[in-house]
């Protein structure tokens, strides 16, 4: 049975494998990796050059620019953005579990997917907030402070934190990030018989 025909699986394939609008028209949640990683390389580029205000706050811009391309412009991003590409995968995710032909599968994948979003769009308004701070900031030491918790936070964008201590990221609350969508999409589509075992 075709993507066509079963609704439920559409919405996950737009999140999983191509969605009209992205970069290559691939899904949504790749897309939202891919920005993840341009942003933390950029945070990365920034701490490894600290000891220049010009050269951080450059590279903030470049972490904006992958987070949220309509407030910063020019960068070297995708141009769709994390913030975008998160606010359309929960709409996909929430479409397919509302569906009355959702299983049990996407049903129980979805609130673990959307629970991981949720710390990804937090995440993403943190990473928003702190460039921009950088972008304005006057003095090395400020934007050396700042960057150290952008870094941080574009890490967790990614792979999560440990916020229990327990010594797993989960998709809980606090915990999870793009990897943990990634894995929570892997086992839906699974469960569903879109991809392999």
């Amino acid at each position: 049975m075709g993507a066509q025909a079963n609704p439920v699986h559409s919405h996950i394939l737009y999140v999983a494998a191509a969605f009209d609008g992205t970069p290559s028209g691939q899904g949504l949640l790749p897309t939202a990796v891919a920005e993840g990683d341009i942003a933390a390389q950029h945070a990365g580029f920034a701490a490894g050059d600290a000891t220049y205000l010009d050269g951080i706050r450059r590279h903030a811009g470049h972490v904006l620019h992958s987070i949220d391309p309509t407030l910063a412009p020019g960068g070297p991003g995708l141009g769709y953005g994390v913030r975008q590409a998160a606010t359309n995968i929960v709409l996909h995710i929430e479409q397919a579990a509302a569906d009355e032909a959702a299983s049990d599968n996407v049903r129980t994948h979805a609130g673990h997917i959307l629970a991981t979003m949720g710390n990804v769009v937090q995440r993403a308004d943190t990473i928003v907030a702190l460039a921009q701070e950088i972008e304005a900031a006057t003095s090395l030491a400020t934007a050396a402070a700042l960057l150290e918790q952008l870094t941080a936070q574009c890490d967790a964008l990614l792979s999560g934190r440990d916020a229990d201590r327990d010594g797993h990221v989960g998709w809980q609350a606090g915990e999870g990030g793009l990897r943990q969508a990634t894995q929570h999409l892997t086992l839906m589509q699974r469960g569903e018989g879109l991809i392999g075992r």
